[in-house]
C-alpha cells in the first residue's frame, strides 16, 4: 500500500545542514509576509518567506529525494519544481499555517469545451494539454527541535492525525491534496524549505 506522506531522515551531517542555512541567510532581507493564493490571510496563515530558485545546489540536493520517493511510493508523472522555486519559510512565536490543502480541483483550468460541437477553442485545448498542477508537495526540516516549542507539522488521512518528525534535515514528500498545518509556535524560530512539484493534469 503506498503511503500519502513520505519522509527520509536525511542524516544530514550538522555542518551539511549549518551550510545550507548559511547559504540562505542571503535571502534573510527578502523575507516578506507569507500569502496564500486569495492573497494575505493572517487568519488562515501567518508566516515570513523568501522565495529561492531551484538553480541553487539546494534545489538539486532537495530534487534527488523527491524523484526517489515518487520512485518507491507515488508513481506521478512529474515534470519539475513548481515556478522552479523553493519557499524559504520562517515561523516565529506566535504564527502558524491552518488546515489547508496545497492543490485541489479548484486550482485547476476549468474547461470550457461542448462536446461534439465543433465549437472547441483551439487556444483553450492548447492550454488544458499543456497544464501542469502540483502533484507533491516537500519539506525540508532546517531548525532543530531544540530551538523552537509547537510548531508541529500536522497531517490529516482518513479522519486520523499524525505528526511529522522534528529532527533537523528530516524531508517530507506528501501528495500535495493532503491536508496539513503548522501548528503555532511558542517559541524560538522555526526554519523550513519547501515546494511543489508539478505534472501533467490528472486523467
Amino acid at each position: 500500500m503506498a503511503h500519502l506522506c513520505y519522509w527520509y531522515e536525511t542524516q544530514l551531517p550538522t555542518d551539511i545542514v549549518e551550510i545550507i542555512e548559511r547559504d540562505l541567510r542571503q535571502y534573510d532581507d527578502a523575507v516578506q509576509k507569507s500569502k496564500i493564493f486569495s492573497g494575505e490571510d493572517k487568519v488562515i496563515r501567518n508566516s515570513t518567506n523568501a522565495w529561492i530558485p531551484t538553480s541553487s545546489w539546494i534545489g538539486g540536493f532537495i530534487w534527488h529525494y523527491v524523484e526517489r520517493a515518487n520512485r518507491e511510493n507515488f508513481q506521478y508523472d512529474l515534470s519539475c519544481i513548481d515556478g522552479e522555486n523553493l519557499q524559504y519559510t520562517q515561523y516565529r512565536a506566535g504564527e502558524f499555517y491552518n488546515w489547508h490543502i496545497d492543490a485541489g480541483l479548484q486550482t485547476c483550468i476549468k474547461p470550457n469545451l461542448i462536446e461534439s460541437s465543433g465549437e472547441n477553442i483551439g487556444n483553450q485545448f492548447v492550454g488544458l494539454q499543456g497544464e501542469r498542477i502540483r502533484k507533491l508537495s516537500f519539506a525540508l526540516q532546517l531548525s532543530d527541535y531544540s530551538e523552537y516549542t509547537g510548531g508541529d507539522v500536522q497531517f490529516l488521512d482518513n479522519g486520523n492525525t499524525f505528526f511529522a518528525p522534528k529532527s533537523r534535515g528530516t524531508l517530507m514528500v506528501f501528495d500535495s491534496r493532503v491536508p496539513h498545518r503548522v501548528r503555532k509556535v511558542k517559541s524560538g524560530l522555526r526554519k523550513s524549505l519547501v515546494g511543489w512539484v508539478v505534472g501533467p493534469r490528472w486523467k
